[in-house]
C-alpha cells in the first residue's frame, strides 16, 4: 500500500513533501517493529544500540564519547545508558588508562549472549524488507545517504 492510502491523503504539495512524509511514516513503522522485537527483553532501543556498537568493536573497548558518536540517536544520554547496562551486567566500564578523563566500556559475555539471542528477532525485521531486491535495498541506502550528505 502506498503512502497516500496508508495515511488517506490524496494530494501532496509536491514530490518532496510526499517523500518527507513517507520517510517519517516508514521510520515510525520500523521503530514499532524494533519496539516489538525488544518487548519483554528489558532493553530500550538506545541500550540495544549501545550493545550493538560495543559488539562491533569487541574485543576493543570504546569510550563513552566514541559510543555517543556512533549512536543512532545522538541526543541520548550515553553515560546513563551505560550505567544501566552495567547494572544489568551487559557491559563493564573502567577509567581509560591513557586518558583518566575518559571511561572505557566493553561488552561482557552476558551482553554478547543477549545480542545473539536478539539476532534471530532482528532477522525477522530484515525479512520485512524482503519485498525489495538486494539491489533496491542498496539503492535505497545510497539515496538516504545522499539525502543526509546534502545537509552536511
Amino acid at each position: 500500500m502506498g503512502i497516500k492510502e496508508e495515511i488517506k491523503q490524496s494530494h501532496f504539495r509536491n514530490a518532496y513533501q510526499k517523500a518527507f512524509i513517507n520517510i517519517l511514516f516508514t521510520n515510525n513503522w520500523l521503530e514499532e517493529q524494533v519496539r516489538e522485537m525488544l518487548k519483554g527483553e528489558d532493553l530500550t532501543k538506545q541500550q540495544f544500540n549501545v550493545l550493538r556498537i560495543l559488539r562491533g568493536s569487541y574485543p576493543e573497548p570504546l569510550s563513552t564519547l566514541q559510543i555517543r558518536e556512533r549512536m543512532l540517536d545522538k541526543m541520548s544520554d550515553t553515560s546513563r545508558i551505560v550505567d544501566r547496562l552495567v547494572k544489568k551486567e551487559f557491559v563493564n566500564k573502567q577509567t581509560c588508562p591513557n586518558d583518566k578523563r575518559l571511561v572505557d566500556v566493553i561488552i561482557t559475555e552476558a551482553g554478547l549472549k543477549k545480542l545473539e539471542a536478539l539476532d534471530e528477532k532482528e532477522f525477522i525485521i530484515e525479512d520485512s524488507l524482503q519485498n525489495l531486491s538486494e539491489e533496491e535495498a542498496d539503492t535505497l541506502s545510497s539515496l538516504l545517504d545522499k539525502l543526509r550528505a546534502e545537509q552536511a
